[in-house]
């Protein structure tokens, strides 16, 4: 991936593609399977950077591992991990740190975690305070609120009830993992629902976990995980770029084929659909316990909604690229309930308007998401991805529908979740120069 990006508007965009891996099923799928004893198959493997960063500390911890190609991995596991002989360096993936804090805080040996200094600057307290509770061993600097962090071994964690303040994945699934390690029931209760990606692993996995309304307990397997293949499907957030594009462009029709449309993950298809899109779901079927489905998308004219609660939680990550939907959509679009934006690889709310804001776009920061103000003639500018994946993509986006050329500095950050993204937007008939 170049680190510039050049796009040219285009008057339309036909035609089918596949999306990367999912990136969330993708990390799992990897430190599960280090945990089952045999061997696991992960087809669909996301060959991004985050989840390499997973492979390469899976490996440090003892895990045999044959690369069968760039989206198949084979993992053979004696069903424990061992300890690493170096520091664990999660490099930008804040899923990888925050998860395997959540594994490696049961365990019988001494680990440290680390990462690079945006990842060293995300805040950890919120998984590590209930981990302590827990009984784990387990420090970071700033008062245990920043990486690095260190993890010393105990003789076993307590389960615990843990009742969060915000719908987090990563924040339940961590917590989840050390109820793999801990004496008695462990329990997570959300105010409102996050993707369940681990608790549908981990079932298949024979875990003992129960589900329940936003709520779910997890105890200590009694013979540990069983080895399992993964078939791992297109990522929605990924593909949500690609849904974006074609609802603003004019006369386009795109196929995105083999997309997980997971329910708690399917708010951006909603999203738009509210607004006017018109999107539909082809061939929806169920592999490897994960909704899976070809998403057909036509170009229709958007109007504005107003978009928070619930729906939000189901689309955090597409919130950016929502954004640019709506600056070509008629009326007001409110966003709101997503703080959660300013704790991700940058604050999101400030730089998806600072940098649409280079195009022309009306649209203003608030405390917990933005307004946006359409349709707007976005203006070709230069903007920068501020080392943020989905910045990079949302900018390229924008610039489809742009009036002349839009340039993306900084661009190679987006090998980290959709390393192909380029070439799919070629095939789609987008006029794309790398330099």
């Amino acid at each position: 991936m170049a680190n510039r990006l050049t796009i040219t508007p285009v008057k339309k965009l036909h035609g089918e593609v596949f999306v990367p891996g999912d990136k969330s099923i993708s990390h799992r799928a990897l430190m599960f399977a280090g945990l089952a004893k045999g061997s696991s198959r992960i087809l669909g493997f996301l060959n991004g950077s985050d989840c390499l960063a997973t492979l390469q500390l899976i490996k440090q911890l003892g895990i045999q591992v044959n690369e069968v190609s760039a989206n198949e991995i084979i993992l053979r596991s004696p069903g424990f991990f061992s300890e690493p002989s170096d520091v664990l360096d999660c490099q930008n993936s804040g899923t990888t740190i925050r998860l395997l804090a959540g594994l490696l805080a049961g365990q019988n040996f001494f680990s440290v975690l680390t990462g690079s200094e945006q990842i060293r600057r995300r805040p950890m307290g919120r998984v590590l305070q209930p981990l302590q509770k827990m009984g784990a061993q387990i420090h970071g600097c700033k008062a245990d609120t920043l990486a690095p962090i260190a993890i010393s071994p105990v003789p076993s964690l307590k389960g615990t009830a843990h009742e969060l303040l915000v719908a987090s994945a990563q924040i339940k699934s961590c917590l989840l993992l050390a109820g793999l390690f801990a004496d008695g029931e462990t329990s997570v209760t959300e105010p409102g629902p996050a993707r369940d990606h681990t608790e549908r692993m981990l079932k298949a996995m024979g875990a003992p976990i129960q589900v329940a309304v936003n709520s779910v307990s997890i105890r200590r397997p009694d013979h540990g995980l069983q080895s399992i293949d993964v078939i791992v499907p297109g990522d929605i957030s990924s593909a949500a770029f690609l849904m974006v594009a074609a609802c603003i462009v004019e006369d386009s029709h795109v196929i995105l084929k083999n997309v997980g449309i997971n329910p708690t993950r399917d708010g951006i298809i909603q999203a738009l659909q509210q607004m006017g899109a018109a999107i539909t779901l082809h061939n929806i079927r169920e592999e490897s316990g994960e909704p899976v489905a070809d998403i057909e998308i036509k170009y229709a004219p958007l109007t504005n909604i107003t978009l928070g609660s619930e729906l939000v939680v189901r689309m955090i990550d597409e919130l950016p690229i929502l954004a640019v939907a709506a600056t070509q959509a008629k009326g007001i679009a409110v966003i709101k309930d997503a703080a959660e934006l300013k704790v991700k690889e940058t604050n999101r709310i400030d730089t998806t308007v600072q940098e649409l804001r280079k195009m022309g776009a009306h649209i203003y920061a608030t405390d917990d998401g933005f307004i946006v103000e359409g349709p707007t003639r976005l203006q070709g500018a230069a903007l920068d991805s501020n080392g943020d994946h989905r910045l990079a993509m949302m900018a390229a986006i924008a610039g489809l529908c742009a009036q002349s050329d839009t340039h993306v500095l900084n661009a190679d950050v987006i090998k980290d979740s959709f390393p192909d993204f380029t070439n799919s937007l070629r095939c789609l008939g987008a006029i794309i120069k790398e330099n």
